[in-house]
């Protein structure tokens, strides 16, 4: 979508508005479940419903930038209620070692984008053809899982709205600078890969066509570690929290140093089994043990993480960005490692 709002006209600094109201979004929701609203089948319903019906206003409010982004917020909304569902579902359906056997069939579905969307990105419309559809299997399948969850009579339990932030803060301040990092990537990597010269003219490869294939191997890299973590998921999670966090930084600075060095991106790329697929899983997993209240737990998780950091990241990255494109990445590695330093006064804490 930020290669499509380039293509309508939008400037960097728009499009990182416009994406950076969805996590803002993800991040104020949450707050409204300690007191008001308890997560229910009913609250995934009407999140999964919601998606489905913003995702074809994108028709409508493409070429108007307030429109679009009030679109946005609305869609942020729905996902940031149906994800952490189905991401409690799964740790507490199933064994622990199976969760990222599940969780990659999204990754799969990320590559249904970067290999066959990004080809076809005009007319744009066919973006928003694919956004529609893609949200419409999303509803009949989360309804799915609701009907396969009645069957097997699983009653729904109403968990303690207890929840402390302070308790664990060193561990989300990590979380949110993690996230925040990543907004230079998720936002601005097609746009900023894209715009060197990695093409080869020789095979008619363009640069876009090789951005493509950049993000194919990193979710392809992602996908295998995803298959094959479990037995690092039973080590200490923080721990493995701290190396992913550590391979990250090294990942952004590189991607700063090297952009037209194809070899390097390729290897950059192949990082992301560990920025995303292994942290990822290990931050859902501890956060799964130390709560009380696991929904809870993962909303949070997508709120403050995904939420306040992808905000914050998104709207900087595309100020950032027209400063400097390079600047932005090593400015990510810097707020990387801090998220490290914040996740080592964490462990530290839990060891004493």
């Amino acid at each position: 979508m930020p290669k499509v709002l380039q293509i309508t006209g939008y400037s960097p600094s728009d499009i990182g508005i416009i994406f950076a109201s969805a996590p803002l979004v993800r991040f104020l929701v949450p707050f409204l479940f300690l007191k008001y609203i308890s997560f229910t089948q009913n609250t995934f319903k009407s999140a999964l419903l919601l998606t489905f019906i913003t995702s074809l206003f994108f028709y409508i409010t493409l070429d108007s930038f307030w429109a679009l982004l009030i679109t946005n917020i609305f869609l942020g909304i729905g996902m940031s209620l149906s994800a952490p569902y189905v991401d409690s579902f799964a740790l507490s359906h199933m064994p622990k070692s199976m969760y990222g056997k599940v969780r990659l069939f999204g990754s799969v579905g990320f590559i249904l984008v970067s290999l066959v969307l990004v080809n076809h990105l005009e007319p744009v419309t066919n973006a928003l053809i694919y956004l529609s559809i893609s949200s419409f299997i999303t509803l009949f399948f989360g309804l799915f899982i609701l009907s396969y969850e009645n069957k097997l009579n699983i009653t729904e339990t109403i968990q303690t709205q207890e929840f402390s932030i302070l308790k664990h803060w060193p561990l989300w301040l990590s979380l949110f600078l993690m996230q925040m990092a990543f907004g230079a990537f998720y936002n601005f990597f097609t746009i900023y890969a894209s715009s060197y010269d990695i093409g080869i003219q020789s095979l008619n490869i363009s640069s876009l066509d090789m951005t493509i294939y950049l993000w194919s191997f990193g979710v392809i890299c992602e996908i295998v570690m995803l298959y094959f973590q479990a037995p690092l998921l039973k080590n200490n999670l923080l721990k493995v929290l701290q190396f992913a966090v550590a391979v990250t930084v090294f990942r952004w600075v590189l991607l700063s140093i090297f952009p037209e060095n194809i070899n390097i991106l390729f290897f950059s790329q192949s990082l992301h089994a560990f920025s995303f697929a292994l942290y990822h899983s290990a931050a859902i997993m501890y956060l799964h043990s130390i709560y009380e209240n696991k929904k809870l737990s993962q909303q949070f998780f997508a709120g403050i993480a995904y939420g306040a950091g992808g905000f914050i990241g998104a709207i900087s990255s595309g100020y950032i960005y027209e400063i400097s494109p390079k600047g932005l990445y090593m400015a990510a590695a810097f707020i990387t490692l801090a998220s490290f330093i914040f996740l080592t006064v964490e462990t530290k804490r839990t060891i004493a």
